[in-house]
């Protein structure tokens, strides 16, 4: 993974509540396309992350398609660890 800008977790705000990337915004995919503008107002590249990877890959490709610097992170559990290294 390269330069981090902002980690979005895509879970619920009760899966994210579990646990999390420390510093991490939460936007569950069904919201996302809610928060377009502030998700591009955000530091690039994004990190999108969520329990599989599955969720992440949706929002990855969409924002993406609209122009948005990202890449799919996976699960929250395999950012947290990349960071944290």
């Amino acid at each position: 993974m390269s330069k981090i800008g902002t980690i979005v977790d895509v879970r619920t705000h009760a899966e994210y509540s579990g646990g999390h990337v420390a510093g991490s915004v939460n936007i569950p995919l069904q919201e996302i396309t809610a928060h377009i503008e502030e998700i591009r107002a955000m530091e690039q590249p994004i990190v999108f992350c969520c329990a599989s990877g599955n969720r992440s890959g949706q929002a990855t490709h969409y924002f993406q398609s609209i122009g948005v610097e990202c890449e799919n992170g996976g699960s929250w559990m395999d950012v947290n660890y990349l960071v944290s290294i």
